[in-house]
This record gives structure tokens, C-alpha cells and sequence, in this order.
């Protein structure tokens, strides 16, 4: 029996181990073959195979979607440097002939060269597509090799990146733009007359402007992060004005004093409001400090100036009022006098003598009326002077005071007239207050018109929002109603068809010792105190007065005065 070959088995173990590898190396194949069918085939980024010379021999399917070419277009036929950005090639040549210190020929060259030298090379790469428009690509380049490590091709897989660089274009515009917002906000902040500073919710300081440095005497690295209560005279209140910003989200006209670092102090206003992120979450307080050193020390010498006067017109009215009394003394004597004598009790006088005497007495009597007026007015500048009211029958006052001018109304031949809505019956008034008010405007209102004209005196009741509007179109100056509680007012009108007052001059009427002119003064004769004793009276009752005029036409005067009505009647009123 003939023996089997010794080396048999080892022969079919070999074999066995050949096939195993075999398979493995099969599948191992079939894996790449997937894998690069995977990456060639993908849409979602562009694969472009090209041989030793760049002609492009693989253009997949995601090539084609982004670039808009068939693969038939290209394969064979052009390189990838055919479908870039030619100005980007020059300028990546440049790039690299400068970097590597070799000339490097723009075009397919510039494209693989570092890949060429087996370094590993990513960048952006402009395609241009088939219809013209630009693609921006992130580029990563791949040398391909033989067993050999001969170069028999380059591999470019690509990415869009339009969305990544529209990214970083807006950003890069939004990062300029708040640059700009920075740089105009800093100017805003630094142009400022103000001082100004920033600080966080607990009061430390966080930015400042120079005027702040120039108000405090110190850096701006000295101040922030610094409190800003430290840099008053009161800390305290400092603190205090923190707090209340962020308790009302701001605050305004805080008064505070800086004190510099040589110890000047400066009176500031303290302006603030919170300031919030875009979370509305607190960021801190920024504040204002204006310098209100001056216009503090202004308002102490006007207030003491207004001290001044006004005790110097105290002390004039007083003076005035002493003076009238002095005055007034004497002359009721020579009144008296002169009247005993016109009326004869002291014996029989020649014609001369009679009108001597009787220029003495009209002098007299005019003198007097003008000491009392003067009288009246210091009582009232001086506050001296009061109402005393009483019950008093309107309709009579009204008579009795067209009565008292009727006289000199006959001599000029001028009409009177009384014009009245109702029967106003008793009234609460100062009666002879209201009575030398209703007299000082009819006898104002005759002295000033010519011969053969009129003045009406009218009278009628109004609501308190009628107070100040007169009817027609003439211009009218007209001064405030005082505070108060009054709603129904008697409005005392008396218009005339005198010689008028221009709109220029009306701001001259109601002052004591005023005329519109000296041609005036010379032919009308007065003092100017009738219109401002009318007004003073008017005001002390708690009413107003106004005017209204056309020069050459008339003027017409209105007073208002608060409706008292006595307490018997005070459920009647207003009376229809």
C-alpha cells in the first residue's frame, strides 16, 4: 500500500487561508466601491477627479447641481481652473509663490500645488457656474496616487459656502455698523456739555465722559470702577438719588455738590434714568451732572433783589400813604375855608374876589381827589387795604355813579347810557370800592370822547368761563382771573366812541401814573391813577380787567367781579 505525499495537508490548509483572503479582499473591495460610489454619487457636495494633467475625468452628481454643467460637458475636456474665478487664481499664485518661494503659474497649477507636494490643502475657491453667477466654495484638494506613489491625478471635494459667507458678510456688517452706533454714541457722549457717567445697579461707575473728568479732577481710570457717592460732598445723597432712580426709572433736576480732587465744589443738577439690555434686564443708571453753580448764585441775587424792591416799594406805599395824610390835613383847611368864603359866611366879596376864591376851592377839591386816589393806591400796593362788604343795591350804585359824571357827560355834549339784563337786587360788594371802579371808568370814558359822542355802561351776569372774552373784533388786552371759587361774575362793560387806543400802547393802560403820550397829558388833564386804581380794586375783590380798542373808533373797558350773593338769597343765585 502506497503512502500519501507528507506535505498534503499543508498544501490544503494554504489553500484554505488563500481563499478566506480572497473573500475578505472581495468584500473589502466591495466596501470601497460602495464608499466611493457614496462620495461620487452624493448631491450634497461636489466631487471633481481629474488626471495628472487636471483634465477633469470624474464630475459627480452634486458637481452638477452646483455648478449647473453635465458631466459630458467637462469631462475630457476642460480643467477645474476653466470653471474658477480667474482673478482668484492669479491672486492665489501670488500668494503661493510668495509663501513657498517658487514660482507658481496661475491657473491649474495654483489650484493643486501644495496637494502636488503631499500637503494637506483646504481653502475658498469661487466657482463660476454655467449660467455665469458665482459660487463660493470651501475647497479641500487631494492628491491621487499610484502603488508607486506616482501621481496620477487630484481629487477636489467641494462645499457651498454661500450660506457661511452671507454669514460672515452681514456679520462683518453688523460688526461695522456697531462699530458706526459706538463711535456715534462715544461722539454724542463726549460732545456733551453735560458730565456725564454710566455705573451699574449698585452705583459703581462703568464709563464717563471728559467733562466728568474735568468735574471731578480725576482720570477716567480713576473714576471707574469707582462708587460714584464718593465724588459729592453727601454721600448719602448720592446714594440716595441711585436708589431712587432705580425704584422710579428716573429722575430729574436732583440737586447735588461735586467736589473736585483739589476741593473745588460744584453745584450740579442731577439727571438720570436705568438703562436696560435687549432682555429688558437692568444694566445700571445713566446721569447727567449739569453745572447750576451760576445759575444758582443768579437766583440768590435776584432772589435778594426782589427782597430789595419789594421792601422798597413797601416803604414807597407807606411813604405815600403818610404823605397823603400830611398833605390831606392842610388842605381840608383850605378847602373849608375857601368854601366858607364862596358861600359868603364871612361877609359880602367883590366879583373878582368870589372867583379868585372859587379857582381856590375847584383847585383844592381837584388836589384832594388826587391825594385820595394816591392814598388809595399805596393802601392796596402796600396791602394795607381790605374789603368790606356789605349788602348793597346794585341798580342805585349804578345810578349814583352816572349821576356823579352826568354834569360833565351835559357840558360835552355827550349821551349816556344804561344798559342792564335783569334786576340784580342786592349783591354782597365793597360799595364804595365797586362804586370808585364803575366812576374811574365813566370818567375815563367821558374825558376822552368828543363832544356829541356817547358812553354806555352795561352790565350783565356771566359764568366763570366767559370771564376775559369780549365780543367784536377789535384787538383786546386783558390780564388773568386770580385762582378762586366763584362761578358767576358781574361783568361791568363801559364803551365809548372816544378817541381809541392803538393795540401798541394797550400794554400801558392800568399802570399808575401812565399816559399813552405827553400830547395826551396836556389835553386831557389826570394823573393816570383812575385805570390802575380800577384794576387794583378789581383784582381785590378776586376779578379781572381787559380792553378792547381801535384807535379813532372807541374803546370799550370791562371789569369782572365775583358774584356774592347775600346769604338770604345764596339759594336763588344765579339769577335767570
Amino acid at each position: 500500500m502506497q503512502n500519501p505525499p507528507v506535505d498534503q495537508p499543508t498544501t490544503e490548509t494554504q489553500s484554505r487561508a488563500e481563499k478566506i483572503v480572497e473573500s475578505r479582499r472581495q468584500k473589502t473591495l466591495l466596501k470601497t466601491g460602495a464608499l466611493q460610489d457614496a462620495i461620487f454619487n452624493s448631491a450634497y457636495f461636489s466631487s471633481i477627479a481629474t488626471d495628472e494633467h487636471g483634465v477633469i475625468q470624474i464630475f459627480n452628481v452634486g458637481a452638477e447641481r452646483m455648478l449647473g454643467y453635465h458631466s459630458e460637458d467637462v469631462v475630457d475636456k476642460i480643467t477645474p481652473a476653466d470653471i474658477s474665478d480667474p482673478a482668484e487664481l492669479i491672486i492665489r499664485a501670488a500668494a503661493l509663490s510668495h509663501e513657498l518661494n517658487t514660482p507658481i503659474t496661475p491657473g491649474f497649477e495654483a489650484l493643486v500645488f501644495k496637494a502636488s507636494r503631499g500637503i494637506e490643502d483646504i481653502y475658498e475657491l469661487t466657482y463660476i457656474r454655467k449660467d455665469g453667477s458665482r459660487l463660493s466654495a470651501m475647497v479641500s484638494v487631494t492628491s491621487l496616487r499610484d502603488s508607486a506613489e506616482t501621481i496620477i491625478g487630484y481629487l477636489l471635494i467641494g462645499t457651498d459656502n454661500t450660506a457661511r459667507k452671507q454669514e460672515e458678510e452681514t456679520q462683518a456688517l453688523l460688526d461695522q455698523r456697531l462699530r458706526d452706533q459706538q463711535f456715534y454714541t462715544r461722539s454724542l457722549i463726549e460732545s456733551n456739555i453735560d458730565a456725564l457717567m454710566m455705573t451699574d445697579p449698585q452705583g459703581i461707575i462703568s464709563d464717563v465722559n471728559k467733562q466728568m473728568m474735568a468735574l471731578t479732577g480725576r482720570t477716567r481710570d480713576e473714576l471707574i470702577g469707582a462708587p460714584c457717592k464718593n465724588f459729592f460732598t453727601d454721600p448719602a445723597s448720592a446714594d440716595a438719588a441711585i436708589k431712587r432712580v432705580l425704584s422710579e426709572h428716573k429722575v430729574s433736576d436732583y440737586e447735588l455738590t461735586v467736589r473736585a480732587y483739589d476741593g473745588t465744589e460744584t453745584v450740579v443738577s442731577y439727571n438720570a434714568a436705568t438703562f436696560h439690555d435687549r432682555d429688558r434686564k437692568l444694566k445700571g443708571v445713566f446721569a447727567a451732572a449739569r453745572d447750576v453753580t451760576e445759575r444758582k448764585r443768579f437766583e440768590r441775587t435776584l432772589e435778594e433783589k426782589n427782597i430789595e424792591l419789594e421792601h422798597a416799594s413797601h416803604m414807597k406805599s407807606e411813604f405815600l400813604a403818610t404823605m397823603s395824610h400830611e398833605l390831606r390835613t392842610p388842605l381840608n383847611a383850605v378847602i373849608g375855608f375857601s368854601e366858607a368864603l364862596k358861600d359868603g359866611m364871612v361877609g359880602d366879596m367883590t366879583d373878582a374876589q368870589r372867583r379868585y376864591i372859587g379857582d381856590i376851592f375847584n383847585s383844592g377839591q381837584h388836589l384832594l381827589s388826587l391825594i385820595n386816589d394816591i392814598l388809595d393806591l399805596s393802601k392796596v400796593e402796600a396791602g394795607m387795604m381790605l374789603l368790606e362788604l356789605e349788602a348793597v343795591d346794585l341798580d342805585e350804585l349804578l345810578s349814583n355813579s352816572l349821576l356823579i359824571v352826568r354834569e360833565q357827560a351835559a357840558l360835552q355834549r355827550i349821551q349816556l347810557k344804561l344798559e342792564t339784563e335783569a334786576d340784580f337786587g342786592v349783591l354782597e360788594l365793597d360799595r364804595r370800592k365797586t362804586k370808585q371802579i364803575v366812576y374811574n371808568l365813566l370818567a375815563n370814558a367821558v374825558k376822552f370822547s368828543e363832544p356829541g359822542g356817547w358812553v354806555t355802561l352795561a352790565v350783565r351776569q356771566v359764568s366763570r368761563a366767559q370771564v376775559g372774552i369780549l365780543d367784536g373784533d377789535w384787538p383786546v388786552h386783558s390780564f388773568p382771573l386770580p385762582p378762586g371759587d366763584y362761578e358767576h361774575f358781574l361783568q361791568v362793560s363801559v364803551s365809548d366812541t372816544g378817541i381809541g387806543i392803538a393795540q401798541s400802547d394797550m400794554n400801558k393802560l392800568f399802570k399808575a401814573f401812565s399816559q399813552i403820550d405827553s400830547s395826551l397829558a396836556r389835553k386831557f388833564e389826570g394823573t393816570g391813577l383812575g385805570l390802575a386804581m380800577v384794576k387794583q380794586l378789581t383784582e381785590l375783590h378776586g376779578g379781572c380787567v381787559a380792553v378792547a380798542s381801535v384807535k379813532d373808533l372807541g374803546a370799550r373797558f370791562v371789569v369782572w367781579l365775583p358774584i356774592r350773593a347775600p346769604a338770604a338769597e345764596e339759594a336763588q343765585w344765579p339769577r335767570s
